[in-house]
């Protein structure tokens, strides 16, 4: 059974900076693509950034390209995501996510088979 435990969130003014890490155990981390989504108060979960297995491919959501930066180690089996420039509207839990699937599903929550608890981000204005 693959387990996720995502670590790093809390409460940053607008500017400012958060390290999400997600650690994945019980499974072949080195396969998986992962992904980070966030779902705010009320409204869906959507993707936020997405890896490939090697790394040689991701993805990013319009709101915050050249803001966020996903990367992995697989030596390490964690996947993080760096966040800069935090605006109010990033406020929301965070879910790290890994999945197998092909590229049509890898930015769509059921393109993921195993997910974090998640992780609260608060940005104050």
């Amino acid at each position: 059974q693959v387990q996720l435990v995502e670590s790093g969130g809390g409460l940053v003014q607008t500017g400012g900076s958060l390290r999400l890490s997600c650690a994945v155990s019980g499974g072949t981390f080195s396969s998986y693509t992962m992904g980070w989504f966030r779902q705010p108060p009320g409204k869906e979960r959507d993707i936020v950034a997405m890896i490939t297995w090697s790394g040689s491919d991701t993805y990013y959501a319009d709101v915050v390209k050249g803001r966020f930066t996903i990367s992995r180690d697989n030596a390490k089996n964690t996947v993080y995501l760096q966040m800069n420039s935090l605006e109010p509207e990033d406020t929301a839990v965070y879910y790290c996510a890994a999945g197998t699937a092909g590229p049509l599903l890898r930015t769509a929550v059921r393109g993921y088979h195993s997910w974090g608890q998640g992780t609260q981000v608060t940005v104050s204005s």
